[in-house]
């Protein structure tokens, strides 16, 4: 099959969506597929290595610039070219990570008019790519944002398109609610030319119905996975003398609940056999933060950690793993219901348990894998004696490490992700449905 999956850049930070986009091409190519995996807005940063196109498509710049103002719509794709280089793309996505999502109504609006809209000269650019050196045999979307584009390429190319839903209702519930109604009437609009939508759980795949007004079975899920490289042989066993230590690995903000991490930490400290405790704490860290993770940081230096609390930053994929397998427990207690959970699958296929908040995809990945814990969201104490137990239970721990370890092998991979995409493709290319039939719903608004 030939496939082209278009993958929304993160301005060159590292992206739970990127790297699960960049995982499913490359298992899909080990599969023997033909895939082109095409960067939008930004270069893609995945580890080890990206399978993407080097050039980007709906180039941040040259799409601000055509929101912003006529003139830019009739420029020449020479002039365009020169804003499109990955140097600048970088920098003036570092810019657009940092703003507000209140903010950006009017520019995602603008891409979701698709052809109708200010960048109707990148979707063309992207047809004519796709038509003269793809000729794909579907099209994956990488999410609700780019839906605009559905139309266009589907009457076009005349080929099934798939979109991914991986946790966009987070940007799109920051919007003033006008803004919201007008954001999702234009996605409405392109939803009867997708052809199957594809979530990242069951908790969002049910949430977006309502949003979408499509039937439940307009909508699959495929869990992500992760590379086999991240798999451990076996769950390591905590040396005798060891200090118990615990982590925390994901994008610094408070939507990712570092603080109440260190809320839960600060609580463990004081607890039995807990005065030797270690802290490590990794992660990307945008510039609207940099405050918030100071006062974050001085909260431990105040309590008396020093040198038992490390902080990383953003880390590389030996980086990573010399962390993970350095932790006893890991946990990221996200305030918001995140939809993909891919930091958990590292550390459980590292065989560390987790400590996760019962909310978004943490339960079905828990319950399908067995490796970790479930604690109320936003409840800092029963995180703090969730890992307490663990820590004082060394049996329990390697319990769920090796629980973990084992169903990520079984049905966390990069290679069961693609064969579970692969079931999808193949269904709507064999079942190519006229445009404008996605089956309905009768669900109540959003």
């Amino acid at each position: 099959m030939n496939i082209a999956i278009l993958a929304a850049g993160a301005a060159g930070m590292y992206c739970g969506s990127c790297m699960r986009d960049n995982a499913l091409a490359a298992a899909l190519m080990r599969l023997g597929h033909k895939v082109s995996l095409i960067p939008l807005y930004t270069p893609l940063k995945t580890e080890p290595k990206s399978v993407s196109h080097d050039e980007v498509f709906f180039g941040g710049v040259n799409v601000y610039l055509q929101h912003a103002s006529g003139i830019f719509r009739k420029t020449p794709r020479a002039f365009d070219w020169l804003l499109d280089r990955q140097w600048l793309l970088k920098l003036a996505g570092r810019y657009g990570a940092d703003t507000p999502p209140e903010q950006l109504a009017g520019l995602t609006l603008s891409l979701l008019q698709g052809e109708e809209g200010p960048a109707v000269k990148e979707v063309r650019r992207l047809l004519t790519f796709l038509r003269e050196q793809v000729n794909p045999d579907v099209i994956t979307l990488p999410n609700l944002m780019f839906i605009g584009v559905a139309p266009t390429l589907r009457r076009e190319l005349k080929v099934p398109i798939v979109c991914e839903l991986t946790g966009e209702d987070i940007f799109l519930d920051a919007m003033a609610e006008r803004d919201r109604g007008q954001v999702r009437e234009a996605i409405r609009k392109a939803v009867p030319s997708v052809d199957q939508f594809v979530a990242t759980c069951e908790y969002y795949a049910n949430q977006m119905v309502d949003y979408l007004g499509v039937a439940r079975d307009a909508i699959d899920v495929v869990y992500p996975g992760i590379p086999g490289e991240y798999l451990r042989e076996e769950t390591p066993r905590r040396s005798e003398g060891k200090p118990p230590t615990v982590g925390f690995l994901a994008r610094i903000g408070p939507e990712k609940g570092l603080h109440r991490f260190i809320d839960a930490v600060l609580l463990l400290s004081k607890m039995p056999g807990m005065q030797d405790l270690k802290v490590r704490v990794a992660g990307y860290l945008g510039k609207q933060y940099e405050t918030w993770y100071a006062e974050q940081q001085a909260r431990l230096t105040q309590a008396g950690f020093g040198g038992r609390a490390q902080f990383h930053g953003e880390v590389d994929r030996p980086a990573k793993l010399e962390l993970l397998d350095s932790l006893d427990v890991f946990s990221v207690p996200t305030t918001y219901k995140e939809t993909k959970g891919v930091s958990v699958l590292e550390a459980m296929a590292r065989g560390v348990p987790v400590v996760q908040p019962s909310h978004g995809s943490f339960p079905e990945i828990l319950q399908l894998s067995n490796g970790g814990v479930l604690v109320p969201p936003d409840d800092p104490t029963a995180l703090a004696k969730a890992m307490h137990d663990l820590l004082t239970n060394p049996k329990r721990r390697q319990q769920l490490g090796d629980a973990g370890r084992q169903a990520v092998r079984a049905g966390f991979t990069d290679e069961v992700m693609a064969r579970n995409m692969l079931k999808v493709y193949e269904r709507v290319t064999d079942g190519l449905r006229p445009a404008g039939t996605v089956s309905a719903s009768t669900a109540a608004p959003y």
